[in-house]
């Protein structure tokens, strides 16, 4: 067992891996993360299957034999990412059960060509909880102005959320909301409040977008700053009377999930994105390569702070130099959005050209 992990379980953070392959289930690394090292979710996304694909024939059966029937690309692909899935999920149903449904989860992407399509989000997102037939599922759906509409829906629906693409306070705050409103109105309707969610905010990419525009001092300090502001939003929700009045009712806290926590910057730490944002009760969610250094020589020495002060004076650095804080924000969040369809399309071309290539 890691010493460094279970220091961090001890705290109260949970680390899910930011990965899924058909081989991490067929040799049981999967098994060996969660037992050895406190891995206790999964996150999934397009690019990662598209890799695991391209990457492998242990897809292959499987292609030919859905090609085979006429069925589509994304159906196919669905199908794919479905059964491994499934397995993952029931290595971390004992988790789940025994968390009362706090942890043990794993996400599974809706297609991102349905951004602004509410109502099409929303089928989508049953279809894929129904088809899944898994309780411990996340369906990611983005946090994008278009989408919240979809996220509300969706937990009124009583659909497990993991809202993703966030990257500012003020982008977390919506998505708060719009979970706070899908539990209010089931309250209203006598419906059971315990519906899960996590809010996923991304972190490595704001430092990448600002590495050559700023002075080394700032290097590799935006995403923290960031999070920090964000990890204070939330403990100001924790502690609002809306809030307060929902956990009466017997709702669950949507947690604060840290993304793309891969280091970029050869020069910095490997592990920066997880020794600098240890918090109870949230979540971060690491590429293997990052899980396996953290697991190594991970530091857990030092807690977030509580306030945003340290972050503010961070922050008043960034726009001292030029960097627009707000509209990096929303830059960062539509390039998401664009990547996430450019991965889907690749995607799904590279499911027909192994339908064709396997015929």
């Amino acid at each position: 067992m890691s010493d460094s992990t279970q220091k961090l379980h001890a705290i109260g953070q949970r680390l899910w891996l930011d990965n899924i392959t058909r081989e991490l289930l067929d040799n049981r690394t999967l098994n060996h993360y969660i037992e050895a090292l406190n891995v206790t979710g999964l996150t999934s996304n397009p690019t990662i299957f598209d890799n695991a694909i391209a990457g492998s024939d242990a897809y292959d059966d499987a292609i030919r034999e859905a090609s085979g029937h006429g069925h589509s690309d994304e159906t196919i692909f669905m199908e794919l990412a479905l059964q491994d899935l499934r397995r993952a999920a029931d290595l971390f149903l004992p988790i789940f059960t025994g968390s009362n449904k706090r942890d043990g989860w794993v996400s599974m992407e809706i297609s991102p060509l349905l951004a602004q399509d509410t109502e099409g989000s929303i089928r989508a997102a049953q279809d894929v909880f129904d088809k899944a037939q898994r309780p411990n599922l996340f369906v990611k759906i983005p946090g994008t102005p278009q989408s919240i509409p979809a996220i509300e829906e969706a937990i009124y629906a009583g659909i497990p959320v993991n809202v993703t693409l966030l990257f500012s306070p003020a982008q977390y705050v919506e998505a708060a909301h719009a979970y706070m409103r899908g539990i209010e109105r089931r309250i209203a309707n006598e419906l059971d409040p315990q519906v899960m969610c996590v809010a996923s905010v991304f972190v490595s990419r704001w430092d990448a977008a600002v590495y050559e525009k700023v002075p080394q001092a700032l290097q590799n300090k935006l995403g923290i700053a960031i999070c920090q502001q964000c990890q204070a939003e939330h403990l100001k929700i924790m502690r609002s009377e809306r809030w307060l009045r929902l956990v009466k009712e017997g709702a669950y806290p949507q947690r604060l999930l840290w993304a793309s926590t891969g280091t970029k910057d050869p020069a910095a730490s490997d592990t920066l994105y997880v020794d600098s944002l240890i918090a109870p009760d949230s979540i971060n969610t690491l590429p293997e390569k990052t899980l396996l250094a953290f697991a190594d020589h991970g530091d857990v020495s030092k807690q977030m702070p509580w306030d945003d002060l340290e972050a503010q004076a961070v922050l008043r650095a960034h726009w001292k130099v030029g960097i627009d804080i707000d509209a990096l924000a929303i830059k960062l969040q539509e390039q998401g959005a664009e990547s996430f369809v450019k991965s889907w399309r690749q995607l799904l071309e590279r499911i027909a050209q192994k339908c064709q290539s396997l015929k």
